[in-house]
């Protein structure tokens, strides 16, 4: 399973990525994998990915990266509160619920 965020640069979401892995880990998800990376990346990865979170900061290219996906899977911003409060199980949560459903 893999939950890709993206960001501008790809950098400001690595520490989510941390907390939201050690949450999969409490969790006992050893099948997940979550990656950080930058807008320009989206295309070349969009085929492996089940879930796709944009930081808030660029929750303006909402519609471009649904483009992108083009159906391919879920995707969402993530809350902006959860991301500026670090808050990886709430973010894996709602990356989890978004595949399963």
């Amino acid at each position: 399973m893999n939950i890709y965020l993206v960001c501008n640069a790809g950098m400001s979401t690595s520490i989510l990525v941390r907390k939201m892995q050690e949450a999969a880990e409490k969790k006992g998800l050893s099948d997940v994998t979550i990656e950080a990376f930058s807008v320009e990346i989206l295309d070349e990865r969009v085929d492996t990915a089940d879930v796709v979170l944009l930081g808030p900061q660029i929750r303006h290219m909402l519609g471009d990266m649904q483009k992108v996906v083009a159906g391919k899977c879920p995707v969402a911003v993530i809350d902006m509160r959860d991301y500026g409060m670090i808050r990886g199980d709430k973010v894996l949560e709602k990356a989890l619920a978004m595949i399963n459903s």
